[in-house]
C-alpha cells in the first residue's frame, strides 16, 4: 500500500476547511431561523438559500478543501470535472430536501429522523461520489466497516443539523450550533477518508482530468458571490426582532382563531 497523507500542508487545509464549514452551516441557519418566522411561500426561497449555503458552503466546500491537503506518495492526482461537479450538486441537493422534509413536518419526529436519514446518506454519497472523481495510477480501496462509520456519523450529523435548523434562533446559539456542525461534517469527512487505502500500479500511466488548483480560481469566485449574496439578503431584509413583532401583530388580527387547522412552514394544512 502506498503511503496517504491526509494533511501535506500541515493545519492549513483542516482549519480552513472547518471554518468554511462553520460559516455555511451559520449563514444557513440565519436563513432557515427567516424561513421560520415569514412562513407562507416566500419560506421556500429561504429554505433554497440555506441549502445552498449548508449544501454548497458547508458540505461541499469543506471537503473540497480538505481534499487539497489529500496526497499520495509518488502518484500523481487529478479530478474528474463532471463527477466532482455532480458531487456538489447532490451535496445542495440533498440537503434541500432534508430541510424541506423537516420544515413541512414541523415538531413531528418522523419528519426529523426521515430528514436526517436522507441527508445523511446523501451526504455520504456526495463524499464518496466525490472520492470516485479522483484519478490516480493505482487501486483505491475501501475499509467496509470505516465506510458504515462514517455513514452513521453523516445520519448522526445531518439529523442533530437539522433540529438546529427547526430550533435555534439568536446570533449566540446560531453562533454555537454552526460551531458544532462544522466538528460534525469535518468528521464525517476525515473518518471516510481514513477508511482509504491505495496501491500504486507497477506501471504508471499518464492520468487524465485536472489537476485540484485548477478548481480553485472558480471555488473561491463562486463561493465568495453566493456566500457574500446571500449575507446581503439577510442584512438587508427585516431582522429577527421585527420579524416576530409582525408576527405577534397578525397573530393579534386574527383573533387566536382556535378554529383553524394546524398549518405547516409553507401555509399547507398538516393531516
Amino acid at each position: 500500500m502506498s503511503p496517504i497523507d491526509h494533511f501535506s500542508y500541515g493545519l492549513l487545509t483542516p482549519v480552513t476547511a472547518y471554518v468554511m464549514s462553520s460559516v455555511g452551516s451559520m449563514l444557513g441557519l440565519l436563513l432557515t431561523s427567516r424561513a421560520r418566522l415569514i412562513g407562507g411561500r416566500e419560506a421556500k426561497w429561504w429554505l433554497i438559500g440555506a441549502a445552498l449555503a449548508i449544501g454548497g458552503t458547508g458540505i461541499w466546500t469543506m471537503h473540497f478543501i480538505a481534499m487539497l491537503g489529500f496526497s499520495v506518495d509518488g502518484l500523481a492526482i487529478r479530478y474528474d470535472v463532471p463527477l466532482t461537479a455532480a458531487s456538489a450538486l447532490v451535496a445542495v441537493v440533498v440537503v434541500g430536501t432534508g430541510l424541506f422534509l423537516a420544515s413541512h413536518g414541523g415538531e413531528r419526529r418522523a419528519y426529523l429522523l426521515g430528514g436526517g436519514v436522507l441527508t445523511g446518506i446523501g451526504v455520504a454519497a456526495m463524499h464518496y461520489l466525490g472520492m470516485a472523481a479522483l484519478n490516480m495510477s493505482g487501486h483505491v480501496s475501501y475499509d467496509p466497516v470505516v465506510v458504515a462509520l462514517s455513514v452513521l456519523i453523516a445520519v448522526a450529523a445531518a439529523t442533530v443539523a437539522l433540529w438546529f435548523t427547526l430550533r435555534v434562533s439568536g446570533a449566540l446559539r446560531i453562533g454555537g450550533a454552526a460551531l458544532v456542525m462544522g466538528v460534525a461534517v469535518s468528521g464525517m469527512h476525515y473518518t471516510g477518508m481514513f477508511s482509504m487505502s491505495v496501491a500504486s500500479h507497477e506501471e504508471m500511466a499518464a492520468v487524465p482530468g485536472a489537476r485540484a488548483i485548477d478548481f480553485l480560481l472558480p471555488l473561491i469566485v463562486g463561493i465568495s458571490v453566493i456566500t457574500v449574496g446571500l449575507l446581503l439578503t439577510v442584512i438587508l431584509s427585516p431582522s429577527e426582532k421585527e420579524l416576530r413583532s409582525e408576527a405577534a401583530y397578525r397573530e393579534r388580527l386574527r383573533g387566536g382563531d382556535e378554529g383553524a387547522p394546524e398549518v405547516d412552514l409553507f401555509g399547507t394544512p398538516r393531516g
